[in-house]
């Protein structure tokens, strides 16, 4: 039996005074889930237990999940199941699209499971949605997280000729960290993601958790690693244990740090920082596209 480092065994901090939820509540929050309900859609804000949720669809939008709710991946961060994923629906993408149009959204956010068990590994979904919310809706702007598609980099090709304005991957955490955080990545390949990405001339984005067991060093590396292959825009938030069976929490970062890096990776070049607590990839993401 390997033995885990002694950061990920289990520990139970209280979380802090600054780590504040927004509960889920009012007539937006009411319309959103009707809409998501009625077009058989999945977020990323419910299956992966986002602590934004009521924020984000109190005021209207909500980061739609496509290609399902299954993933193949199992990171051990993740709320999102894993597993076998039977099918995946080829009328999903008008669906959006027509959510999309009724929710009246100026920027949509969509993301995805890993598909790592199809040929093309989601990839035409992926590209097929983003022109469907084009069509229906000409004068959003969209940005697309998406997967590393296994390193099959015609596969990445085929979504950045969709048109998405904003192309997104997450890096989630250090170098060091990804054995265990992310067992089915490689940092080193989705850093050559954002790399071409930015020589395709898209705008990049990328994020990543704090309080999983990083140092200062290891997160500086990271950003330093991000900027040189060509990321734009970077969102930092703390990670929280979504489970029982999930990493749980090594640290709860002091917001003060938060705006350290903040000012660093704006030294660093990036365009915009968002880095808080309750950070996540799609928050504040209509931000990301000016």
């Amino acid at each position: 039996m390997i033995e885990l480092p002694i950061v990920f065994k289990e520990k139970r901090n209280p979380k802090p005074s600054w780590l504040k939820i927004e509960l889920p509540t009012g007539e937006n929050y009411t319309r959103v889930k009707r809409i998501v309900r009625e077009h058989s859609l999945h977020t990323i804000c419910e299956d992966g237990r986002c602590p934004n949720m009521g924020e984000c669809w109190g005021s209207g939008t909500a980061t739609f999940m496509i290609l399902g709710n299954i993933c193949t991946r199992s990171c051990s961060f993740c709320a999102v199941a894993t597993g076998r994923p039977s099918h995946y629906d080829i009328d999903e993408p008008n669906r959006v699209a027509e959510a999309v149009k009724l929710m009246g959204i100026k920027h949509c956010v969509i993301t995805s499971v890993n598909r790592d068990e199809l040929q093309d590994k989601g990839s035409t979904v992926w590209a097929d949605t983003i022109r469907a919310v084009k069509r229906l809706n000409p004068e959003t702007t969209i940005e697309a997280l998406i997967p590393d598609f296994k390193a099959h980099w015609d596969l990445l090709y085929k979504v950045l000729d969709a048109g998405a304005e904003v192309i997104s991957h997450n890096m989630e955490t250090v170098e060091r960290l990804y054995r265990i955080v992310r067992p089915q990545a490689k940092y080193a390949r989705s850093l050559d993601q954002i790399k071409r990405t930015h020589e395709y001339s898209c705008r990049t984005k990328s994020g990543a958790m704090l309080g999983l067991g990083e140092t200062d060093d290891e997160v500086k590396k990271m950003l330093h690693d991000l900027r040189d292959n060509g990321c734009d825009v970077l969102t930092l938030g703390q990670y929280l244990q979504p489970t029982k069976m999930h990493l749980s929490v090594h640290e709860f970062v002091h917001p003060d740090k938060f705006t350290h890096w903040e000012e660093m990776g704006l030294k660093m070049g990036f365009r915009f920082v968002e880095s808080g607590p309750m950070v996540r990839s799609s928050y504040h993401a209509e931000k990301h596209i000016l």
